[in-house]
């Protein structure tokens, strides 16, 4: 009885096969899991990357019409674009206080409120701002029509944003828009034939010719007809002598 009852008690060990199999399981489960949070680390920053981009040329924008609004503002004999970014904040130009720019704004990408400046030569005015992040950019195409040039760009620093919403070549200086041109004449809009047919009928018709009063009859004679003169009197026939 002691015997059989030792047999029972007995441990038993697991199959080795058996546990070789569990092993691997365990090991493709943990390298499964940690590529979808690989994968989904990586869509996340993807993601917030091309919100800042996004965010980026929003704020490129506003420093855009900031310095067409500077230029249009210019009086005569002053400079036509700004020294620093402080001007268009509060334009010297003016007595009064005048802002072309609510806030010098903050970098989406960079995280810090510092710019690159496109001057017009060396120590000029400023003509464009870009970004200082030297990282390639997410968006190729597909940009707005204000932002020319911006297609296929290999660094997020040659974005630049100018006075004439357009941007330069890689080491250009972007052209200044100072003043809008003059609007065109509108072209004459021929109106609809049910439109033509209408006006025709609204036209009132020309207005009759007023009769010249007739002369009298005395006039008449005296002035519009005039008497033919009498014929002269035939001479009487010679008389014959009586010889």
């Amino acid at each position: 009885m002691n015997a059989m009852q030792a047999r029972q008690h007995r441990p038993r060990h697991a199959n080795p096969q058996q546990a070789g199999f569990t092993y691997v399981g365990m090991v493709v489960f943990v390298t499964i899991i940690g590529l979808v949070g690989a994968a989904t680390l990586k869509v996340g920053a993807l993601l917030a990357r091309a919100e800042a981009e996004h965010e980026l040329l929003a704020i490129g924008a506003e420093f855009s019409e900031a310095l067409a609004s500077y230029a249009q503002a210019t009086p005569p004999g002053q400079p036509q674009q700004p020294a620093t970014l402080d001007a268009l904040l509060r334009d010297p130009r003016f007595p009064a206080p005048r802002r072309h720019l609510r806030r010098i704004f903050v970098d989406p990408v960079t995280g810090r409120a510092e710019w690159g400046l496109v001057r017009a030569g060396e120590g000029g005015p400023i003509t464009a701002i870009h970004s200082l992040s030297q990282a390639q950019p997410l968006k190729i195409a597909g940009f707005d029509p204000r932002f020319v040039n911006f297609d296929n760009r290999r660094h997020l620093s040659d974005w630049r944003f100018s006075a004439s919403a357009q941007a330069p070549a890689s080491g250009a200086h972007a052209p200044v828009t100072m003043f809008p041109p003059p609007p065109e004449p509108a072209a004459p809009v021929a109106a609809p034939v049910g439109e033509q047919a209408l006006l025709r009928e609204v036209v009132p018709p020309p207005a009759p010719e007023t009769p010249e009063p007739e002369p009298e009859e005395g006039e008449e004679k005296g002035q519009g007809e005039q008497q033919a003169p009498p014929e002269p009197a035939e001479p009487p026939p010679a008389t014959r002598s009586g010889f």
